[in-house]
């Protein structure tokens, strides 16, 4: 029966990863296959990465699963609106069909920190948490997803608040700890500013820290001093492709 498994693929600047998902459990029930996302991240070179990726995630003995797909970009009626570390050609693209047009099939299409939010609602930190739950992924810039008593508000593009006139990533991402050699205190000291500033404009009744530095929780976020509650994510940097594949159910 595969009415209880999906594919998920999550499409970054870096890579292009996926698995098979059990949708009850949110377990991936395959190996987690990765490709290189092509130099540039042209529309062209990222469908041909996507196709490759899913020969080997589709199995030969039986039926096509149902495919979803997250996607670094505000994503809005199939089209994408962004681009966040590929090819500024995607934007306005109607990448959704693009995509289910090479893939040969209907698929789900979503941004990505989005289908990290519903990944996190379904089968991690926010599950049953009442009222406003923003999640953030820390990695190359900021994501965010917003869920409110469980329903998403996408593309909420937290990342690029204006904070002492800078975007508010380019200071507080993972990726400037890492460009300007910061202690984990002094990178803290940035996401107190940031948080202080989302916690003043939103009330959040719990932030969701995700992204690969997520795993390093315990360097950082003892370090904050806010009203909200501030956990880790539980999926990390399979929240993508978990997020992706339930949307194909739901």
């Amino acid at each position: 029966m595969t009415g209880s498994k999906a594919i998920g693929i999550d499409i970054g600047g870096t890579g292009i990863k996926g698995a098979v998902v059990d949708l009850d459990t949110g377990e991936l029930v395959s190996d987690r296959h990765k490709v290189k996302t092509p130099d540039g991240g042209a529309p062209a070179d990222i469908l041909a990465a996507t196709v490759e990726l899913l020969s080997r995630l589709d199995g030969a003995d039986g039926p096509a699963l149902p495919v979803g797909v997250c996607f670094p970009a505000i994503v809005k009626r199939g089209l994408t609106l962004s681009a966040a570390n590929i090819s500024s050609e995607w934007i306005g693209l109607p990448a959704e069909q693009l995509f289910e047009d090479e893939l040969g099939r209907d698929i789900r299409f979503i941004n990505d920190a989005d289908a990290a939010g519903i990944a996190e609602q379904r089968y991690g930190a926010a599950a049953d948490v009442e009222g406003l739950v923003i999640l953030t992924t820390l990695g190359t810039g900021i994501g965010s997803a917003f869920l409110n008593d469980g329903v998403l508000v996408p593309n909420t593009e937290l990342g690029h608040l204006e904070i002492d006139g800078f975007d508010a990533e380019s200071r507080a991402a993972y990726s400037a700890m890492e460009r300007e050699d910061l202690s984990w205190e002094d990178w803290a000291k940035r996401l107190q500013r940031y948080y202080g500033v989302v916690e003043a404009l939103f009330s959040p009744d719990l932030f969701v820290v995700g992204g690969g530095v997520s795993k390093h929780h315990e360097q950082f976020l003892p370090l904050l001093d806010l009203q909200t509650p501030i956990v880790p994510a539980v999926h990390r940097n399979n929240a993508g492709i978990l997020g992706a594949a339930s949307l194909t159910r739901h």
